[in-house]
């Protein structure tokens, strides 16, 4: 097996960050265990949306955040345990994860949502009432 590569907190960035965490399935992710304190298994989120999420995607979500240095992984035997850098990197970022995690909180409570249709009115259709 490889071994897992995890960057050094004085190479996480903020760009990095963002983007491990712009995807919603890794915010949830990384929301749970951030927020629990404590290692969980990749199997522990095979549910974390309304839609079941295949093994290898889960995978690659933590692969994802792994190597932006939001969390540390370590094999025990067949299963991986995952937790957060969140004290590290509060250190080099500080209250970063604290807005990112609690946004998303927010948003996932209904008081936020977003509109990924990725459409745009122009000013005429909305002035024709389209």
């Amino acid at each position: 097996m490889r071994p897992l590569l995890h960057p050094s907190v004085n190479d996480v960035t903020v760009e990095a960050i963002l983007h491990a965490l712009s995807d919603p399935v890794r915010v949830a992710i990384f929301a749970r265990i951030a927020a629990s304190g404590c290692s969980h298994t990749c199997s522990n989120f095979l549910n974390v949306t309304e839609k079941a999420i295949p093994k290898s995607t889960l995978s690659q979500h933590f692969k994802a955040l792994r190597e932006a240095g939001l969390i540390r992984s370590e094999r025990c035997g067949v299963e991986m345990h995952n937790t957060s850098r969140c004290a590290e990197i509060n250190g080099r970022f500080p209250g970063l994860i604290e807005a990112i995690v609690k946004a998303h909180h927010v948003q996932s409570e209904g008081k936020v949502r977003p509109n990924y249709s990725g459409r745009r009115k122009s000013v005429n259709s909305s002035a024709r009432g389209k």
